[in-house]
């Protein structure tokens, strides 16, 4: 006697009488809080910060507005500014201190982290980007669809040294990041929360937000913007800060240098092949090579770019040490929060 066929078992689904049966989906996340985030590193700002975030809460952007400070150690009063901002301030505005000073772009990880908007722009806190500009910038990325859109500026009103070294750091960036050519990276940039969320993932001790936009999108845009004058103090960028900025971007998202260094390894290879060739023919002319002069000149030349491989060896090694030992990229000391319960609860993990 054959058994009958056992076709699939039933599924029963447990609900509460009188609501709809639910269907599985997969979760999703949770919509974007606000429209707008701006995230100001903040560093020797006590004297502007204030204006700027008076002239942020006049701005009415789709989706509302919320601010987020980020004092990276600053060593003036700017932490007591931003403490009564937070009270005062007519709009959702956090508040974040670190306990030491990290670096520009670490200080805007760290408010990255808090933003909550479906779009965040970052800017300085020195009025040189007009606030006004905002919302040109936020709707340009909002309805054009773009993932990240940065700002040029017809004439920037910053030191002609500054502008030497801005110039010469896209030009680097040009060569070493997967980026459009010709496209300005400014610090006056607007992202949507795809990006945020994906650039936010990296924990490492040395980040450089533009290199982390590059490897996480590539619908970018750009669009020009005013660029006004300092209207207080002086840059915070000094010539050792841009040099740091650039070891970041060319030892972090890059290993151009690297290769670099086997091109000079093999340039002075052949140098020493044809410098041995010269010495052979004129032994075998003269009788007698000559050139103690030429022989050092060489043994330095050799010398030096061996230590500047070791240099640029030494400099990814040492970073990848560091990051290895646990190095943080910011330590918060103190946070004053908008408005913790209108932060959208995250997702949970399912239980298996």
């Amino acid at each position: 006697m054959t058994a009958p066929a056992i076709g699939p078992l039933p599924v029963h689904h447990s609900r509460t009488p009188g609501l709809p049966l639910a269907t599985p989906q997969a979760s999703q996340p949770p919509a974007p809080a606000i429209g707008l985030s701006i995230v100001v590193p903040v560093y020797r700002g006590a004297a502007t910060i204030g204006q700027l975030v008076e002239a942020l809460s006049a701005l009415h952007p789709v989706g509302g507005i919320e601010i987020v400070l980020v004092n990276d150690g600053s060593p003036d009063n700017s932490g007591e500014v931003c403490r009564a901002l937070a009270t005062t301030a007519r709009v959702p505005l956090t508040y974040i201190e670190h306990a030491r000073n990290f670096g520009e772009h670490n200080a805007v990880m760290t408010g990255l982290r808090h933003a909550r908007g479906a779009y965040v722009i970052t800017m300085d806190d020195d009025l040189q980007n007009p606030p006004e500009e905002v919302l040109k910038l936020y709707d340009h990325a909002r309805l054009g669809g773009w993932d990240v859109v940065y700002t040029r500026y017809a004439e920037k009103k910053h030191e002609g040294w500054r502008n030497l070294g801005s110039r010469f750091a896209n030009r680097v960036a040009d060569t070493l990041l997967d980026k459009p050519r010709g496209l300005y990276l400014s610090s006056f940039r607007c992202m949507s929360a795809m990006v945020v969320a994906e650039i936010t993932r990296y924990r490492g001790p040395y980040p450089y937000v533009d290199g982390l936009i590059m490897q996480v999108t590539q619908r970018i845009s750009s669009i020009e913007v005013l660029h006004l004058a300092r209207a207080e103090g002086r840059s915070n960028y000094t010539l050792r800060r841009l040099v740091l900025l650039w070891l970041n971007l060319a030892t972090n998202f890059s290993v151009i240098p690297l290769r670099l260094a086997i091109f000079a390894g093999v340039a002075m290879g052949l140098a020493g092949l044809l410098g041995a060739a010269l010495v052979t023919l004129e032994w075998l002319f003269s009788g007698t090579p000559e050139g103690w002069a030429s022989n050092m000149v060489t043994m330095l030349l050799l010398a030096g770019v061996q230590f500047l491989i070791l240099g640029v060896l030494g400099e990814y090694v040492g970073r990848a040490f560091l990051s290895a030992n646990g190095k943080p990229q910011g330590v918060v000391r103190e946070m004053i929060d908008a408005g913790p319960a209108s932060r959208p609860t995250p997702p949970t993990e399912p239980v298996a």
